[in-house]
């Protein structure tokens, strides 16, 4: 117990964010998360005018700049198509941050943070460019004390980053030789299979070494993410009853309420299962059910969650217990909505998925026989990511039958986004001279907990980055341990019709619910 509760501060110790208090006034002022502060550095972004940078990685910069969490020479570089003056840069990242940002603008913290601003125009075949990229470097390593710090972050087309990073060798940016440190940010998806992971891999390897890479999957940046080993390591509550002997079952669900959008030219042909359960929800299953690390360093990390990915097993009849959708028309949000196939940018005999869902069941001692099963989807009732643990029914009801008609199973929802907290359904007797027992709900909710929001995921991850900690990214080996978990269930889709139509709006195929009535069980409803 003692390893638990010192490896669960460890966690706690080396948050980088502040002012988060517990509501209890004689909390140990040494508790408080503390910041962890980057040190000399500099990003480079690659397809830095696309969606993920106007929304998501420049607005992190600046709201880390806004915390203090970035030293005063940072240096952010731009490099894309666009035939831009760097202050024509500045005033692009100025507009997604004022649209995107989590803190508010202030201009003090603008002006120190935008003089360290460049732009360099070029494609990814241009050698001058890259040329151009060198000398932009050079001159902010004398101007701005960088030290040689740079990481590249690849948010472009995962068809791009071979070439990319091609050319960070070619033209020895990723060389280290000079002094300072070289990093590689690559986002998801690794690949589109397992022998298109392992020659990606390959490929970066090649120029940066294992401890360079970082590959960004951005739910394990959440708090809510690492609240769940939180929860199941720091408290005895739970970990005694977190197996087989106790656990029924445990859904794991990413819905979306929302359709393709602009991301057709990506998603068509990638599918949901591709984009999401390869990478987040395996990495929430390997979360969910992995033994307790020796630490929370990325060794130890890594070698629980591979062990919890190479135990997984597939279903031996794939078509009882998998399912691929693809949404149709339907009403959302009280107006009606196309279905995939008519999106912009989707080709009308489009057989690509946009909602998959699986059983699989993990061979170890602590699990064998509990099934998980895994959702995803678009276009569904409402947006919600969260685990569901069930748990056995109590093997002995003292009470007459109908005392219990509208009692359920316990469970623990740990609940990942919109509404981040956790949720503990039990039994309780409802008021009353007559013994009626139902279930009853107990919530934490990080809203009413904690007087500060959580920050933004990839601000967690960019500082990370910067700071050279690498617990938070997966790595090599679970990349490709997960695409051999998918693999077999693809091909088998290959051979199969067309996805199964579901309405806009709802739930998700029919097909879905039939695959856990065959267990006896049904889909909770966030």
């Amino acid at each position: 117990m003692a390893r638990t509760v010192v490896g669960f501060m460890s966690i706690v110790r080396n948050e980088e964010f502040t002012g988060v208090r517990s509501e209890n006034p004689l909390r140990d002022p040494a508790d408080l998360r503390l910041p962890r502060v980057a040190g000399p550095s500099g990003v480079v972004v690659f397809g830095v005018t696309g969606d993920l940078s106007r929304k998501k990685v420049l607005p992190a910069v600046y709201d880390l700049a806004n915390r203090g969490l970035l030293p005063p020479g940072f240096s952010l570089v731009g490099f894309a198509r666009r035939e831009w003056t760097d202050e024509e840069f500045a005033a692009m990242v100025r507009e997604s941050v004022q649209r995107h940002a989590r803190t508010p603008l202030r201009e003090a913290v603008w002006q120190q943070l935008a003089r360290g601003f460049r732009f360099v125009q070029g494609a990814f075949d241009d050698d001058e460019a890259f040329e151009r990229l060198a000398a932009t470097l050079g001159e902010l390593d004398r101007l701005r004390a960088v030290g040689g710090n740079f990481a590249f972050y690849l948010a472009v087309p995962p068809k791009s980053f071979p070439q990319v990073v091609q050319q960070l060798r070619k033209h020895g940016l990723a060389d280290t030789r000079g002094g300072g440190w070289r990093r590689a940010v690559i986002e998801k998806p690794f690949g589109h299979d397992l022998g298109s992971a392992r020659e990606l891999n390959r490929l970066v390897r090649d120029v940066f070494r294992d401890d360079e890479i970082f590959r960004i999957d951005h739910y394990l940046g959440k708090e809510t993410v690492q609240n769940i080993m939180a929860v199941r390591f720091s408290n005895v509550l739970f970990e005694p009853v977190w197996n087989r002997s106790y656990v029924d079952q445990v859904q794991i669900t990413m819905a979306e309420d929302i359709g393709v959008g602009g991301r057709a030219g990506y998603y068509d042909g990638v599918g949901a299962a591709r984009d999401v359960l390869q990478n987040h929800l395996l990495q929430l299953l390997a979360l969910t059910a992995m033994e307790e690390p020796a630490s929370f360093g990325a060794d130890a990390l890594e070698a629980e969650k591979l062990k919890v990915l190479q135990a997984v097993s597939l279903p031996r009849d794939l078509a009882a217990h998998t399912v691929l959708g693809q949404y149709d028309r339907g009403w959302q949000g009280g107006r009606p909505v196309p279905g995939y196939r008519e999106e912009p940018g989707v080709d009308p005999g489009s057989r690509t998925d946009t909602y998959a869902a699986v059983r699989l069941e993990i061979s170890n001692r602590r699990w064998a026989g509990v099934p998980f099963y895994l959702r995803t989807g678009k276009r569904l009732a409402r947006r919600v990511t969260e685990i569901a643990t069930v748990f056995q029914p109590a093997p002995y009801l003292p009470f007459a039958p109908t005392a219990t008609r509208s009692l359920g199973q316990n469970a623990l929802i740990m609940r990942v986004q919109p509404d981040e907290g956790v949720t503990v359904r039990f039994g309780s007797k409802v008021p009353g001279s007559a013994m009626q027992i139902r279930d009853v709900t107990m919530d934490f909710s990080y809203g009413q907990s904690f007087t500060e929001s959580s920050p933004e995921a990839y601000e967690r991850l960019l500082l990370d980055v910067l700071r050279g900690d690498p617990p938070l990214f997966p790595r090599e080996r679970e990349v490709e341990s997960s695409w051999a978990i998918l693999d077999p269930i693809e091909d088998h889709w290959q051979r199969r019709a067309a996805p199964a139509p579901y309405p806009a709006g709802g739930w998700g195929p029919r097909e879905a619910d039939e695959m856990l009535a065959r267990d006896g069980r049904s889909w909770r409803q966030p």
